[in-house]
């Protein structure tokens, strides 16, 4: 039996891994142009409060005029570099974004707020916190190797 559910499983994943950029638009609610890029990812979470009240990153994570919270800068041009194999300053050995393991990657943890994280789920101002839909669109992204894109 188990045999089937993992062959169920294998063809349930290679179907998503191969359709899931194409209907991104139905599953990322309050960000319908939401996109699995870092230019997408940037431009729609990072930057922008959107529809459903959940804050932009940059009210917490820019150094316009402060030292941003965590020591992390999600302002264009500087995300990348802030993320991408970086370790957290606040939970020893957890990588942020590391390319092509969304599920290791303690930026997802903190989106998802996973019980291993230290502080609280981000956006600290949610909820509303990202749905479903802009997390899966993260995932992706890591997924693809978290390119600077």
């Amino acid at each position: 039996m188990s045999r089937h559910v993992f062959s169920a499983l294998f063809v349930a994943a290679a179907m998503f891994g191969s359709g899931c950029d194409e209907k991104l638009n139905s599953l990322t609610g309050p960000t319908p142009n939401l996109q699995p890029t870092l230019a997408s990812i940037q431009r729609e979470i990072f930057d922008t409060t959107d529809s459903a009240g959940r804050q932009s990153c940059i009210t917490c994570h820019s150094d316009q005029g402060r030292t941003p919270s965590g020591g992390l800068v999600l302002t264009v041009g500087r995300s990348y570099q802030s993320l991408v194999s970086v370790v957290s300053s606040r939970k020893a050995g957890a990588t942020l974004v590391i390319p092509g393991d969304p599920d290791n990657s303690y930026l997802i943890h903190k989106l998802e707020g996973a019980p291993d994280i230290v502080g609280v789920r981000m956006p600290r101002t949610g909820p509303p916190y990202l749905t479903s839909g802009q997390l899966l669109v993260i995932r992706r992204w890591i997924q693809l190797g978290a390119k600077n894109d």
